[in-house]
């Protein structure tokens, strides 16, 4: 039987807190520098929950789909907000009018570095993707006062750096992320760097050098993290 918009929500939680343990949620916060809400579901029982549930939702319109997604972001808890995030990117149909959407879902309701992730490595990398033109604004979320969105403006891009593509925009987001004080910042535009390399090894390699004396070390072991020793070694070195 399909659940009607209203019940979807009380639903999810239901089954998520049918899916909780004690020994998941007593170590998930060990992942954490400040304290997040969670259910203590495993993420892979998370993701078979949302596949399982998204016949509820893939007949809705894309309004009653975000406005469902926004209840779950909005309850704080991590598991709800990866169910948020696997549906929207799973219903596709990206639009130009969804960046704002993202964006104030972002700024309102992200509070840690895995929700962070899980939607924009996804959902917002797929969107830029289809609408290049769009990582601009990922340029503008690099200089805002929301870490998050200082967040999202580098890890959006992982899985399209990964393959190639962005280089310049890579170098451009960095520029601006490169002596941001916040570590989970510093992590994520390493880890874009890092991503970058596996097909513009030389490119990374000689910007890290450039901004190694600028650049945090958390950042600057991110980036370096899968080259050849004998770079990692001349990165490195003072």
């Amino acid at each position: 039987m399909i659940l009607t918009k209203t019940q979807i929500v009380p639903h999810i939680r239901n089954e998520l807190k049918k899916n909780a343990d004690a020994k998941t949620l007593a170590s998930f916060q060990r992942f954490f520098k400040q304290t997040v809400l969670c259910h203590g579901v495993k993420s892979g029982v998370v993701g078979k929950i949302a596949n399982e549930n998204f016949i509820h939702v893939s007949g809705l319109s894309k309004k009653e789909l975000f406005s469902v997604a926004e209840d779950l972001f909005k309850s704080g808890y991590c598991e709800e907000s990866w169910v948020a995030a696997g549906w929207v990117h799973r219903k596709g149909d990206f639009a130009e009018s969804d960046f704002p959407i993202y964006e104030r879902w972002i700024d309102k309701y992200i509070d840690n570095w895995a929700e962070c992730d899980t939607f924009c490595n996804h959902t917002v990398g797929a969107f830029i993707e289809k609408y290049p033109k769009y990582v601009s604004k990922l340029k503008v979320w690099a200089g805002s006062k929301n870490l998050w969105l200082r967040r999202a403006a580098a890890v959006s891009l992982i899985i399209p750096a990964k393959e190639g593509k962005f280089l310049k925009d890579v170098f451009e987001i960095a520029d601006i992320l490169l002596t941001d004080k916040e570590d989970m910042v510093q992590k994520g535009y390493g880890w874009l760097l890092k991503v970058a390399g596996s097909k513009h090894q030389k490119e990374v390699f000689d910007y890290v050098q450039k901004n190694k004396d600028k650049m945090p070390r958390t950042a600057l072991r991110y980036a370096i993290e899968k080259m050849p020793e004998n770079l990692k070694k001349r990165a490195m070195a003072k």
